[in-house]
């Protein structure tokens, strides 16, 4: 079977090298679960609101869709921030009627109507314009922490116990804010309070929803990306800004070991390519480690990777650094899941998965749809690439379950890949590919077979097995 999956690879593009990539994939020894690092943030809103997109989430398998800046700035007025639900401070968070969940209510009816389970961002969207005019409206701490958590808990009974007219959905991660380690002071667009006191609101919040709530999982604090890591593995100087993020880090996580807060995820973001998945989860985890929250998951719950000042959906090499990044949040041991950002379909860097124009999936969309094949499957199993994953931009990951087992290689470089395949006995029945010529074809199988072949520049590649 050596070269069985090599004649699918041929399909794809072959070419006869004389030297090449060897890649194993033992069925036979399990590593773990599939992990839902094929998560998103937010969802293809369309203007309506039309939720019609909604059901390319369903096909791509997306477990998880955090609720963070839904709609734009301010969420339009309208979705998921606390200030749209709950309008007026003053009011009486015990009285349903100073609630106003209507257009949140449709959003994440979408998406459990798609079988995604909503992750909640509690707090506000982001204020990005807050610096540059001068002026910020919602990213102030609450002048009541108390009376904020208590709005919190209505919002979660809303959700999963029926409170006010509400549903009683299937939601795990109830996340504290958002990235409130930005910047320093009226440069931040996210948080303008002191550092101290965003953690006593996560430590009121999280005490107050986790006993009402113990069933449920609590954290935050959306850390802003670890630059400082980078910093340091790209050799340059870490920045006043990387250094104020990092000690923002180190005393959260010294305020809720002196406090004992509740934390049963902690999240961060990473605006990184896929070799920095793991520096930067091993920087996380022993900061948590250190303060007694070493069992804690970790999110990436959002991320963006490669050149960002060209993510269009049009893009050729979109779909292979995609898939590379979600291979590697697979391989990396310490990390639970990962939220791309984002699923909108709309045209900018940061919305990647869609084309705007016509209104569909683009090629990176296939990365989701592809990984979820694995997920499904369920048992993640042994990979080995010759030079470690990732050498020269190679990627594989494989999972087995009841119904068969799949492999999801990525070629992530401008060139062609030669690889010999070592599948353990395990026959292959289908294979799409997605490249710069062609979006999620399917292959035949062919009968004659070549002891290499070539994987074509910036492809991802799923096969399956009996």
């Amino acid at each position: 079977m050596r070269t069985l999956f090599g004649t699918i690879l041929a399909a794809a593009g072959v070419a006869m090298c004389a030297q090449g990539a060897d890649i194993e994939i033992d069925f036979g020894t399990a590593t773990g679960p599939v992990k839902p690092v094929h998560a998103a943030g937010q969802g293809p809103l369309l203007f309506g609101p039309d939720f019609s997109m909604f059901r390319y989430l369903k096909e791509a398998g997306v477990p998880y869709v955090r609720l963070h800046d839904v709609g734009g700035m301010f969420g339009q007025n309208l979705w998921v921030d606390i200030p749209n639900i709950f309008r007026d401070f003053d009011a009486d968070e015990n009285d349903p009627k100073s609630y106003d969940f209507t257009y949140t209510d449709l959003y994440l009816k979408a998406l459990v109507d798609n079988g995604v389970e909503p992750y909640f961002r509690l707090g506000v969207t982001i204020e990005n314009y807050a610096r540059s005019i001068g002026k910020a409206y919602r990213i102030f701490p609450p002048k009541d922490f108390a009376k904020w958590a208590r709005i919190c808990e209505h919002v979660i009974r809303h959700y999963t116990e029926g409170w006010a007219d509400g549903y009683k959905w299937k939601i795990t991660y109830w996340e504290i804010w958002n990235e409130a380690d930005d910047l320093t002071g009226q440069r931040n667009p996210m948080w303008r309070g002191t550092w101290r006191q965003f953690c006593e609101l996560y430590e009121v919040t999280s005490k107050h929803l986790k006993v009402k709530f113990p069933h449920i999982k609590i954290g935050g604090y959306g850390k802003c990306s670890a630059h400082n890591v980078t910093a340091k593995l790209r050799g340059r100087p870490v920045s006043a800004d990387e250094t104020y993020r990092s000690r923002c880090f180190e005393e959260f996580c010294d305020f809720i070991k002196e406090r004992k807060c509740p934390l049963d995820f902690f999240s961060f973001h990473g605006y990184i390519t896929p070799d920095l998945v793991k520096p930067h989860t091993d920087y996380h985890r022993e900061l948590l480690r250190k303060a007694g929250y070493g069992d804690v998951e970790l999110h990436l719950n959002e991320w963006l990777c490669g050149d960002r000042k060209g993510y269009f959906w049009k893009r050729a090499s979109l779909a292979s650094v995609i898939a590379a990044f979600i291979a590697s949040c697979q391989l990396e041991d310490d990390l639970w899941m990962a939220n791309i950002y984002d699923a909108r379909c709309a045209i900018g860097r940061y919305a990647p998965l869609f084309d705007p124009v016509e209104n569909k999936p683009g090629k990176a969309f296939y990365a989701l749809k592809y990984f979820n094949a694995l997920y499904r499957l369920g048992t993640a199993v042994k990979c080995e690439v010759a030079g470690g994953q990732g050498k020269d931009g190679l990627w594989v990951v494989a999972a087995k379950g009841e119904k068969g087992a799949a492999a999801f290689a990525v070629n992530d470089s401008p060139h062609e890949r030669t690889v010999t395949f070592d599948l353990g006995g395990r026959k292959p029945v289908s294979c799409r590919v997605v490249d710069g010529d062609r979006t999620d074809e399917e292959l035949d199988i062919p009968y004659d077979i070549p002891s290499e072949c070539t994987l074509t520049p910036h492809s991802i590649m799923l096969v399956t097995f009996e």
